[in-house]
């Protein structure tokens, strides 16, 4: 199996470092990273260059000039230029756990994709993240997590309990979703039903696609307590009730009609 591993990003190059050194960290070797830049400056450019000297696996920086927020327009023309046949989305926000490539690697399965866990860091713990956290993993210390989290939560992710551990993974209520952050799925699948629809603005973006693919059979499984990120903390200046609103109605239709193919996907001519 072949796996691709997709990174969006759009000018936050101290926050993708961050991510790329995480993915150097895993216990799985096997993959390439396909980087879904959405018009970043050279600065972005350059922290590649520096990195891609370091790192064990290889990267493609899949780029296209800033025209405003186009994440699905990049994301499936990084989809085209993957070279695995099954493909782990995430951003560049988000560092892996070591065994995060491995447990979805573990868990693929036909006719399914995979919804993964995030946990969301404060903004001062992020901005207390560096190359030896990372390494050593101790930003997914439970003890560290139970006090660095963004959103506190009676029971996150990653806890001390192996029992709670076990009851959270086999009762937990979220049903699975595509969630661009932590997902995967057969390449084939994806393309099936023509992949992101580009029409998409900011909100759901992701799900909606996970929506078309099961209307089309692929099942959601979930692996929210066992494929883990740490998520940097940041704003949302794109997340408008504008966006919003568009990406519900079309989402809405999807539901509706059951619809499986978009026609503003990767085949229309852009």
């Amino acid at each position: 199996m072949r796996i691709s591993v997709l990174i969006s990003t759009y000018n936050a190059p101290r926050f993708l470092r961050n991510t790329l050194i995480g993915y150097a960290q895993q216990t799985h070797r096997d993959f390439e990273i396909v980087i879904a830049d959405d018009g970043s400056t050279i600065e972005t450019k350059e922290m590649l260059a520096s990195v891609a000297r370091d790192v064990p696996f290889n990267m493609v920086h899949c780029w296209h000039e800033d025209r405003g927020f186009r994440k699905t327009i990049i994301l499936n023309r990084a989809i085209g230029m993957a070279s695995g046949d099954y493909l782990i989305f995430s951003d560049g926000d988000c560092i892996p756990r070591k065994d995060f490539v491995q447990i979805h690697a573990a868990k693929a399965r036909p006719g399914c994709f995979l919804s993964g866990g995030v946990e969301y860091l404060s903004k001062a713990a992020t901005e207390a993240i560096g190359d030896r956290m990372i390494e050593a993993q101790d930003l997914f210390d439970p003890v560290w997590l139970s006090k660095n989290r963004d959103r506190r939560r009676m029971f996150g992710k990653v806890n001390r309990s192996p029992i709670l551990q076990g009851l959270l993974r086999r009762f937990g209520p979220a049903a699975p979703t595509f969630n661009g952050h932590n997902t995967s799925a057969w390449k084939q699948d994806i393309c099936s039903v023509n992949g992101f629809d580009e029409r998409m603005a900011y909100g759901g973006l992701d799900r909606e696609l996970g929506e078309r693919m099961t209307n089309n059979g692929v099942k959601g499984v979930s692996v929210r307590y066992d494929a883990i990120l740490a998520h940097q903390w940041h704003g949302r200046p794109y997340a408008t009730d504008e966006s919003w609103r568009l990406n519900s109605a079309i989402r809405a239709d999807v539901k509706a009609q059951k619809t499986r193919w978009t026609e503003w996907g990767i085949e229309h001519g852009r």
